[in-house]
């Protein structure tokens, strides 16, 4: 799947890009029609220390999925906003099967 990385006020690492492709990847394993995607990793300027947030948006056909997870650290915010996006993708699988019956 063919995903866009866009990090606002920071310059993302190659390993933390390839941590998201990698996670996002396995979203096929899902529903293996899914178009595209965005990816927004932003560093949030509180003071708290869950500052990292991710915002990802995916694009399957007829629909777009989206996910924001706020969190200490962007693996983390990754791991949630995809959990977040799997549990979309296995419902809307779930919707598209009962309206072809």
């Amino acid at each position: 799947m063919r995903l866009q990385m866009h990090s606002i006020h920071f310059d993302a690492d190659r390993k933390l890009i390839d941590f998201i492709q990698k996670k996002a990847d396995k979203l096929d394993t899902y529903y293996d029609q899914i178009v595209d995607g965005e990816v927004f990793m932003r560093l949030d300027n509180h003071e708290k220390k869950e500052n990292k947030i991710i915002e990802i948006k995916m694009n399957v056909p007829g629909k777009t999925l989206f996910a924001k997870q706020q969190s200490e650290s962007f693996e983390a915010a990754a791991d949630e906003a995809i959990e977040a996006l799997r549990r979309q993708i296995k419902k809307f699988k779930e919707k598209a099967v009962l309206a072809k019956q």
